[in-house]
């Protein structure tokens, strides 16, 4: 790469952090192109090299955070290559440190908006696809019927956002004692 690619790399970082930031405080709706620009220093044409519009900004973000998670959940992956329920507990657990970790990013996740495409939401969906997976790989493993892996999709996903909500509020101190009870809260629920 040369320095002029170098640097549109790091100015379009910029702009995805600095956009993360912007639509974590003022939301979709308020959302300025023109104030992500001035906060990094670049002129308010600068993000159109970049993104050709705001929807292909935010997907841009949502990539970008999808990409971070993506990395650090692999690496928890390897701590149980041959044990499904164990990868379930520990990709969900690392998800739930992900989300306190980057309050931004969680802020970003939960946003619904009627002028996000199904691209955004396809995208999005990225982001628990692997929790996805190992829930419906190891229902099928023990035989669970598809109605009780819809069930415990929906049990293991409140746990992880509403564990994320409640260290966030501090309702749930942010400590390994805390992690335990989710650990054992998601474990627990395949017993059943």
């Amino acid at each position: 790469m040369n320095d002029d690619s170098l640097n549109e790399t790091h100015v379009r970082k910029r702009l995805i952090l600095a956009g993360i930031d912007d639509l974590s405080h003022n939301g979709v709706e308020n959302f300025s192109v023109r104030r992500v620009a001035k906060k990094c220093q670049v002129s308010c044409s600068a993000p159109y090299k970049h993104f050709k519009d705001k929807r292909e900004y935010f997907e841009a973000i949502i990539e970008y955070i999808n990409k971070l998670w993506a990395e650090r959940q692999n690496k928890v992956l390897q701590n149980a290559p041959d044990d499904v329920r164990k990868q379930l507990v520990i990709v969900s657990l690392e998800y739930v440190k992900f989300l306190v970790e980057n309050p931004h990013f969680f802020s970003i996740i939960m946003i619904k908006n009627e002028s996000f495409t199904t691209d955004y939401s396809i995208i999005k969906g990225k982001l628990s696809k692997c929790s996805q997976d190992l829930i419906n790989k190891y229902c099928t493993m023990v035989g669970m019927p598809k109605q009780t892996e819809i069930f415990k999709t929906y049990i293991v996903r409140s746990l992880i956002y509403g564990a994320a909500l409640m260290i966030r509020n501090g309702e749930l101190e942010n400590n390994e004692d805390s992690f335990g009870l989710i650990a054992e809260a998601i474990n627990r629920e395949f017993d059943i």
